[in-house]
């Protein structure tokens, strides 16, 4: 009974578009439906195709509602060996290893996996794999340190420099499309003031790439990675502050942002991994920068 109305009331406005604008014909169709079905199609015919829920929570079902704190709002606690917040390329490698360990683990992100903000990097990564030229991580060490203006964590860019070829092996087999030399190879280009012989051998060619859009690459090798593995992912779920006692972490608190509801999440092992800071010296970018680190310097 409605269609004929709608087709009546919308021909006059479809006259008037040109016919060689047919992406603007479509906008126009698509948007004006819209507009007629909130005014004159049922609820409930409207709404029976907002149905699809954002939260995925895995093979394990343990959630239960606790009122302790209100009747009016009530919590649902969860318990897990370990949580971590984020699942950028950090928080998605710390989700499925933990899984992969043998842990009972949570995921607590803000975004869906291949929304974060890792998917945006077009750089590449620095590891020294020497498929260009002569290469050694001590000369990535120097670099990094020199890069950092010497306040970097050295213990961590020694930790990070040396283990970077293997990282890089890992995501190759993990199935990351990299960029090739005619040999086969990874392609490792210029990028990052990287250097060789501690600053005086010229150039280094130590970047990892896939062409201009490693992070997108990263993100969905380990998004697909992560599938295998028994991990609950708790998406669009913003972490609110961290559960402190005795001055331990226990876990966190989150807001679903798709219903209002406060959710506990109990566990004996935190990870956080909302991007924003490192111990390198860098200063990355990020859908809400140092909420993290925020939320840790709060309670310490």
């Amino acid at each position: 009974m409605y269609l004929p109305l709608f087709v009546q009331w919308f021909g006059p406005v479809r006259h008037h578009i040109s016919s060689s604008n047919f992406s603007g014909t479509i906008v126009l169709q698509a948007t004006t439906w819209r507009l007629y079905a909130r005014r004159h199609v049922p609820a409930a015919a409207v709404q029976g195709s907002r149905n699809f829920h954002f939260s995925i929570y895995g093979k394990k079902k343990n959630a239960k509602v606790a009122d302790d704190i209100s009747t009016q709002y009530p919590v649902v606690d969860h318990e897990f060996d370990a949580v971590v917040v984020g699942a950028g390329g950090a928080g998605l490698r710390a989700a499925f290893g933990l899984s992969e360990a043998g842990f009972n683990t949570a995921c607590v992100t803000k975004l869906f996996p291949t929304r974060s903000h890792t998917v945006a990097a077009q750089g590449g990564i620095n590891a020294a794999l020497g498929n260009m030229e002569e290469d050694d991580w001590r000369w990535h060490f120097y670099d990094t340190v020199k890069g950092s203006d010497w306040l970097g964590d050295q213990d961590a860019i020694h930790y990070m420099t040396e283990q970077a070829p293997a990282a890089v092996v890992e995501l190759e087999n993990f199935g990351m499309p990299f960029s090739r030399t005619e040999d086969g190879k990874i392609y490792q280009r210029a990028f990052g003031g990287q250097s060789l012989k501690y600053g005086k051998g010229g150039q280094a060619h130590r970047c990892c790439c896939v062409a201009d859009r490693t992070g997108h690459s990263l993100l969905h090798t380990l998004y697909g990675r992560s599938l295998r593995y028994d991990t609950s992912y708790f998406v669009e779920y913003f972490a609110l502050d961290l559960l402190m006692e005795d001055g331990q972490c226990k876990g966190v608190i989150a807001l679903c942002m798709e219903d209002g509801s406060i959710h506990r999440f109990r566990a004996q092992n935190t990870v956080i991994a909302t991007g924003r800071r490192n111990r390198y010296g860098d200063q990355s970018r990020a859908a809400l920068p140092g909420s993290g680190i925020c939320a840790v310097s709060s309670d310490w």
